[in-house]
């Protein structure tokens, strides 16, 4: 099938028991055993629930992987995956990643034992130089939060495992979504979404996923997640793969309205540097033109007058744009990352890198591009 039948059949039939369409939300936490001891499809809903399965098979079909793994957050797609590894392990990771990971990987994993490096993945030799006989994980986001640096997922990929084939490439695909690339084709071993983003798209639920094709690895996500137990409930579920049904509509959408959002602010004389991969300025821009469809909603940029001050006054002047946290719904929001999203990110570490008090992140939503320009045009004149 192609992606958009893909989002609306793939990997779904309907409801064997009535028939139904769209898969029912199973608002159970058990099933009836038919005998003692022997292992049935659906016994406790930690394990295995109807609805959950719809969404996982939905993902996987995405993706084109084999398993799908629903989650309560992205957050916990994430630990998941560092619960693969061990003490001492080391895992590489770009430098510019989201704030929430970052915080994971710092404040919690770090205590346990694991190893963490941070490299510009903008090059692949960045990333090789790093590999030590203790590299077990690179942990790729592509495009990044905030900064939308691309890496090259099948340079990246190959350069790795000709190096030790063992090492998992694991990459969020939040910004992407499977619309714009699919990382396992580009050979990477682990996807991950926050599902609570593009793929839920409407702001109404918290998600993560994670997509493998390999059967051992598969096993072993199935095993943490059922013992770790951070599943999605079967409403999120519904919502989820309700989303995921109109996923290739609104992406086409957040795509033609991210790129003239991107083209006006570049030309504004009030507008400072813009980051976005659609811009042929943008120094990952041949890329993200090989490896991505097209280049999604995200837009980050900051103004000419490089004050808290004048950030502040635009963030709070916006109208269509919301200030709020998350991304990827219909909706356009505006976030400042240094307060919100990447605040758990030391203020030393985010200026190293260009996250500074004057950037300003845009998920730029399917309303009108009209309204969407003229809300920016007199926040920046305000």
């Amino acid at each position: 099938m192609k992606f958009n039948t893909k989002t609306i059949h793939g990997g779904q039939q309907p409801e064997p028991t009535t028939g139904a369409v769209m898969p029912p939300i199973f608002q159970t936490s058990t099933f009836a055993h038919a005998i003692p001891g022997e292992a049935q499809e659906y016994e406790y809903a930690r394990g295995k629930n109807p609805t959950r399965t719809a969404l996982e098979n939905s993902l996987a079909s995405l993706e084109n992987g084999t398993h799908g793994f629903a989650f309560a957050s992205g957050l916990a797609a994430i630990d998941c995956v560092l619960r693969l590894l061990k003490p001492g392990d080391q895992v590489i990771a770009g430098d510019d990643i989201y704030g929430g990971t970052y915080r994971m990987f710092t404040q919690l994993f770090q205590k346990y034992g694991l190893e963490f490096t941070y490299v510009n993945m903008n090059t692949v030799e960045n990333v090789t130089k790093a590999i030590t006989p203790k590299t077990k994980l690179v942990w790729l986001e592509t495009p990044t939060n905030p900064l939308m640096k691309i890496a090259d997922i099948a340079n990246i990929s190959s350069a790795v495992k000709s190096v030790n084939k063992e090492v998992l490439i694991a990459v969020d695909n939040t910004f992407a979504t499977p619309y714009l690339q699919q990382p396992l084709n580009l050979g990477a071993d682990i996807v991950m979404h926050s599902a609570t983003k593009y793929l839920g798209g409407h702001s109404d639920l918290i998600m993560g996923a994670l997509v493998v094709k390999e059967e051992k690895l598969a096993k072993d996500i199935h095993f943490i997640q059922f013992a770790a137990g951070a599943i999605s409930g079967p409403m999120d579920s519904f919502l989820a793969l309700r989303g995921i049904k109109t996923l290739h509509v609104r992406m086409q959408r957040h795509c033609e309205n991210g790129k003239k959002v991107a083209q006006f602010l570049e030309n504004h004389p009030k507008v400072g540097k813009v980051y976005y991969p659609g811009l042929e300025s943008h120094p990952n821009y041949a890329i993200a033109k090989k490896q991505m469809k097209d280049f999604g909603g995200m837009v980050s940029f900051s103004l000419n007058e490089n004050t808290k001050e004048a950030t502040f006054k635009f963030l709070k002047s916006t109208k269509l744009f919301t200030l709020a946290e998350s991304l990827g719904g219909v909706e356009s929001l505006v976030n400042h990352p240094v307060t919100m999203s990447h605040a758990s990110i030391p203020e030393k570490k985010r200026l190293k890198i260009g996250i500074t008090a004057a950037l300003i992140r845009l998920s730029v939503g399917i309303e009108a591009i009209e309204d969407l320009l003229a809300d920016l045009e007199q926040a920046l004149n305000i």
